[in-house]
């Protein structure tokens, strides 16, 4: 089982200082001996580089403001109440022409988008490339302590996409195995240097983390075999199959049923049939045990399926999910793909299908493991049952990548280029987003349709579809995720203008203290008048990532301004710089900090990167 990949922010935040109308300073870690002189701090109104710096700025007194100021700001822990921002449905876009290649250079214009069959208002529209949220940073230059040459580590590339590659050991036949592993081998040799892949399984027997390392990604791929959970070979009286179990059942069959009787009375070998409520007591109960356990099967298949949904939800950066499976049919007590569909979607996961048998004609000899020794009366409907049930083991398939606006590839024997399509960033999408008018929370489905205004003859790749929330979530809840929802993501908000800079100081060769410097232009905060004062409460949440995208650490604050006017006229020409510091090891990290103001409800979010040697 994963482990769970639904962090919380853990409310450590070192040396968080105030200054107002200056620059924040803070004490930092206490100096090693002989340290090189550092560089002087910067001043609040001046903009942070992005590039960080061997050491950060020595301890200095802030300014204390005087009584009549004292209350003007204050932090603490506890969140109040936030006014919650709209409901906002993000639909990701891509736009190929009849020979797959994608169109760029549309506009929000371009564009028509119905929720219901109602028109609705694109209220944002982004343009997305490879490049578009691509974190760089410098590479670091360490004097020597001798004298000698400098000492220049490069930065490697940070990641930006994170690729879930789920195979379906559960359901995959050994001739289909023998096909995905080949395809999955020549994919992990051409992924660009900013993907990080994790390679897992429906069964939970095979879990390699997001990684670069495409050596360990390809070695995982040998235990990718077929691993199901019910019986293989084992043939009972009657021999029912799946669907023709779910057809008894569920459907009340009459002709299905009537075949597994006359094959519990072949099979048993009498001379007189048994009365017909004593074959159909046996009949009903065969079907009804394989039922449950192919539920069980479909059941343990979604767990896992939702864990890797839960883990990919919380890497930084574009987030897609490769599905290859041979499919599998859904009853009336397994319909979980909505909610699937529903928690990928409120993440931003695409997820891409693939049909693990390639192009394929019905099998009415039945899998090697399980020959057919069908009756020759019932042959034909037992045929017909089959050529059934591989058709709609397709249809959950298409349904996941659908509703997720991913593509399904199927009925082609070129599994090499559909996993490449599958996982490889399109060179250009589009992100439209519109917020429901009047909408009622009964978790009900929404259908959308996205389509160009031109009326041209492209293909369109767009979700079709979103849950309603069932419930009106507390705002204060609502708030804190909407800002850890930012946190997960390399997406630059720019509501307000911030800006960010980085430092370190080395106290040992294995423990140094980050800095993180965020400067607010306060021009842009919308401050509620209220007894002479301007009041709005700030949220800064900071998140530190290792280079494969994994949350190392983090903290959140919440800053309670009620400034005088004179106050807020120094800060609109100086801005409002804060400063955290976290313990860590050296290393390349991602640092994300993400800023939300409580009376406008505007949120920015912006990326930095930073080495620290070892």
């Amino acid at each position: 089982m994963l482990r769970s990949a639904e962090h919380r922010l853990d409310l450590r935040w070192a040396g968080l200082i105030l200054g107002v109308g200056a620059a924040l300073l803070a004490a930092g870690a206490s100096p090693a001996q002989n340290p090189a002189p550092p560089p002087p701090a910067p001043s609040a109104g001046t903009p942070a580089s992005s590039a960080p710096s061997q050491a950060p700025a020595p301890p200095s007194e802030p300014n204390i403001p005087n009584d009549a100021n004292a209350a003007e700001v204050t932090t603490h822990d506890t969140a109040p109440t936030f006014k919650v921002r709209v409901n906002e449905v993000l639909v990701r876009v891509v736009v190929r022409d009849a020979s797959g290649k994608v169109i760029p250079n549309l506009r929000k214009e371009d564009f028509q988008l119905l929720d219901n069959r109602k028109p609705q208002t694109i209220t944002s529209f982004r343009i997305e490339t490879p490049e578009t949220n691509a974190v760089r940073s410098q590479a670091v230059t360490t004097e020597s302590p001798d004298g000698g040459p400098p000492t220049v580590t490069p930065v490697p590339v940070l990641p930006q996409r994170f690729v879930a590659v789920i195979f379906d050991d559960i359901d995959l036949a050994m001739q289909d195995a023998a096909s995905v592993r080949y395809a999955a081998q020549r994919l992990f040799d051409s992924l660009a240097p900013s993907d990080r892949v994790g390679v897992f399984s429906t069964s939970g027997q095979v879990i390699v983390d997001f990684t670069s390392d495409r050596t360990r990604l390809k070695d995982s791929l040998s235990r990718i075999v077929p691993r199901p959970l019910t019986g293989a070979g084992i043939q009972s009286c009657p021999n029912i199959t799946a669907y023709q179990a779910k057809q008894i059942v569920e459907m009340h069959d009459s002709v299905a049923f009537q075949i597994a009787g006359d094959e519990f009375v072949a099979c048993t070998s009498v001379t007189k049939a048994p009365p017909l409520s004593e074959i159909q007591t046996i009949v009903s109960s065969q079907a009804q045990a394989v039922l449950t356990a192919v539920e069980g099967q479909i059941d343990y298949t979604f767990r896992h399926l939702e864990d890797v949904v839960r883990r990919l939800a919380v890497m930084p950066g574009q987030r897609v999910a490769v599905f290859i499976s041979p499919g599998f049919f859904l009853t009336t007590q397994t319909l979980e793909q909505g909610e699937l569909i529903d928690r990928a979607n409120k993440a931003n996961i695409v997820i891409n299908t693939i049909d693990a048998r390639g192009l394929y004609t019905p099998n009415l000899l039945g899998d090697i493991s399980e020959p057919n020794i069908d009756l020759p009366q019932t042959q034909g409907a037992k045929d017909s049952f089959r050529m059934a049930e591989q058709f709609e083991n397709g249809l959950i398939l298409g349904e996941l990548a659908d509703g997720t606006g991913g593509t399904y590839f199927h009925n082609r024997n070129d599994l090499d280029a559909g996993m490449m399509r599958a996982v490889v960033a399109p060179e250009v999408s589009y992100l439209l987003g519109f917020s429901p008018q009047n909408l009622k929370y009964d978790g009900k489905m929404h259908l959308l349709k996205v389509s160009l205004a031109s009326k041209s003859k492209f293909v369109i790749q767009a979700r079709h579809g979103y849950y309603a929330p069932r419930t009106v979530k507390d705002p204060a809840q609502e708030a804190k995720e909407d800002i850890q929802e930012a946190i997960f993501s390399q997406e630059e908000i720019r509501d307000v203008p911030i800006e960010l800079q980085t430092q370190f100081f080395k106290s040992s060769d294995t423990q140094a203290k980050l800095a993180v410097l965020t400067r607010v232009d306060m021009n842009a905060i919308r401050f509620r008048k209220d007894a002479g004062r301007s009041r709005d409460n700030l949220t800064f949440a900071a998140a530190i990532f290792d280079e494969n995208g994994n949350f190392i650490t983090g903290g959140e604050k919440i800053i309670e301004m009620r400034l005088l006017d004179a106050t807020l006229t120094r800060l609109n020409r100086t801005g409002l710089t804060v400063k955290s510091s976290f313990d860590i090891k050296p290393g390349t990290y991602l640092v994300r900090m993400v800023v939300r103001d409580g009376e406008g409800t505007q949120m920015a979010a912006k990326n930095g990167a930073v080495t620290i040697p070892y």
